[in-house]
Order: C-alpha cells, then sequence, then structure tokens
C-alpha cells in the first residue's frame, strides 16, 4: 500500500534527532507487516517543509506517497504565500498519531539557570539571545516567535535546514537556546548534552520532574505538536481507511505506547480523533488557531 513515505520536517543531517523521522520510522516499522508492504523514509527538507508539500501534492493520489507532518503545514501557507499550497484544500488527512509537548533547552555554555534567568538576561540584552530552529515554517520557528511575544523579549531567530544542525550547534554552545519537541529535546537534556528549563503543558511531564512548566517560569506558553498522515487530495476513502486502520492497530500496541508515551513523553490520540474524519477536523480547528497566532505575534512571510 505504501511505496514512498516524505517525512518533510525536521530531517536534515541528523535524522536521528528529528521528531518526525523518530515517529515517521516507528509507524512505518510497525504497518509494514500489516499492509505486507515495504514502507520507505524518504526525508524531504527545504522552507520548513514546504518542498516536501509540494512534491506530494503533485504525487499520485494513490496511497502510495504520504507525508509526515505536524502543524507545520499549517504554519507554511503564511509564511510562503506564493508557495501554491493549501493544507485544507490540497491534502487528504490520513491519520494522527502522537501530540507532542515543545521544551524550551539551553546550551550548557550559556550559564542559564532556569526561564526567569533567561528572560532577565533578554530584557537587559534585546536581541543578543540567539534561539536555533529548523527553519521557517517550522513549528519551531512559531513557538519561538510565540515564546518572544508572550515574555515581552527579545531574541534573534537563527534559522537552519532541518533541527539537526540546530541542535548541533546548541550542543556546541554556538547557539544559546532552542524551543521544540520532547523526541528531540529529551534526550539531550537526560544526556546533559544540553539544560531543559522549561515544558510545555499543565503539570511536569515525569520523564523529566525537575523541568518546570513555561507557566511556572512566568510565561503563558502552552503549545503541544500533533503529528500525523497526510496524503495527496482525491486519494479515495477506501484508501485512506484501510492506512488508517493499519496505522490504529500499531498505535494500540504496546510497544507502540511505550516509545511514544513513556520515551518521548507524548500523546496518543484516541480512536475518535485518529482516522480521516477525526485529523480532519483537527487540522480545520487548528488552521484557524495557527492564523490567529502568526497575525498576533507578527511574524511576516518569507518570500
Amino acid at each position: 500500500m505504501v511505496r514512498h513515505w516524505i517525512a518533510a520536517l525536521y530531517l536534515a543531517l541528523f535524522t536521528s534527532l528529528g521528531c518526525g523521522d523518530a515517529l515517521a520510522r516507528q509507524i512505518a516499522q510497525g504497518i509494514q507487516p500489516i499492509l505486507k508492504q515495504p514502507v520507505v523514509v524518504e526525508n524531504v527538507t527545504g522552507a520548513g517543509g514546504l518542498v516536501g508539500f509540494q512534491r506530494l501534492t503533485k504525487s499520485e493520489p494513490d496511497g502510495y506517497t504520504l507525508n509526515f507532518s505536524n502543524m507545520s503545514l499549517l504554519i507554511i501557507p503564511h509564511l510562503y504565500p506564493r508557495g501554491g499550497f493549501d493544507p485544507l484544500a490540497d491534502l487528504a488527512p490520513v491519520a494522527s498519531v502522537a501530540t507532542v509537548p515543545m521544551v524550551f533547552a539551553v546550551s550548557n555554555a550559556s550559564g542559564i539557570r532556569d526561564l526567569p534567568d533567561l528572560i532577565g538576561r533578554m530584557k537587559q540584552n534585546p536581541g543578543k539571545t540567539t534561539l536555533g530552529n529548523g527553519g521557517p515554517g517550522t513549528t519551531a520557528h512559531l513557538a519561538q516567535a510565540l515564546f518572544l511575544n508572550q515574555a515581552k523579549v527579545e531574541g534573534t531567530l537563527v534559522q537552519y535546514r532541518g533541527t539537526g544542525p540546530a541542535l548541533t550547534d546548541l550542543m556546541s554552545g554556538t547557539i544559546d537556546g532552542v524551543i521544540d519537541q520532547t523526541v528531540t529535546l529529551m534526550p539531550l537534556h537526560l544526556d546533559k548534552r544540553a539544560r531543559a528549563i522549561a515544558v510545555s503543558g499543565a503539570k511536569r511531564i515525569s520523564q523529566m520532574p525537575d523541568v518546570p512548566t513555561f507557566a511556572e517560569g512566568g510565561v503563558p506558553f502552552d503549545l503541544a505538536i500533533w503529528n500525523g498522515l497526510v496524503a495527496p487530495k482525491g486519494t479515495p476513502r477506501a484508501v485512506l481507511d484501510k492506512i488508517a486502520a493499519a496505522v490504529s492497530q500499531v498505535m494500540d500496541s504496546p510497544e507502540y505506547r511505550d516509545r511514544v508515551e513513556k520515551q518521548f513523553a507524548s500523546q496518543i490520540p484516541g480512536p475518535a480523533e485518529r482516522g480521516p474524519d477525526g485529523f480532519r477536523r483537527l487540522l480545520e480547528q487548528d488552521a484557524a488557531r495557527v492564523s490567529t497566532l502568526v497575525k498576533a505575534i507578527g511574524l511576516q512571510p518569507a518570500n
């Protein structure tokens, strides 16, 4: 059923560190025996994922080409209005697979102790703090711009071609911080290669009980990122349902739950939220929310 799988985000040099790649490979390995067909994960980067989405929309709507994406697909049209991509009109939702908290991590070299310390430094030296992300239109880009707006501070956003290079520079101390999903940043904190100072959500996560929430640090930042599969517009409903059923079977497995809930500190969607209809409702709901956020924080088109 699935011949090519385009995982378009956070996947430059260090694919093992990218949230999209990690989750995509988990799903791919699980659905191969169910669909009795090899699943190839292909990393496509560029313009925050726009290149991958453009490839997807030009693919045959036969179920053999899918895109593993996240909220970024709703951000990209605002930053690349001439990209010719409309996520609600050009895509067919297949399945949502996980909702992942966001983490603010700083380099060990920065000496930053916690979120109030960071905010104090940013107010004393506007624009001097550097925050890296995987490129314009990525969820990390939105998260960082939203944080600066809510904390009422100024910083310099450094755009990379994928999350991997940003994480490398974070660990080396070249940049001060990164806001990204737990999948990419939690391992760095646990291995002491970087220091997590805040996590999104109403409460701390059990895997990092020493890391306060953004709210505890005085910032009303509460952004979690859903991840899921989309297909080209016009893909037959029977095909979407078959793939979604296979994905749902994987999500119900103990192995997937252990990996996603324990190792990724993420939430698995309920049965009503997983399939094409539930995922479309989520996309439509979040399209309005993302549009409001983009306008509120003043994100400008990249071209």
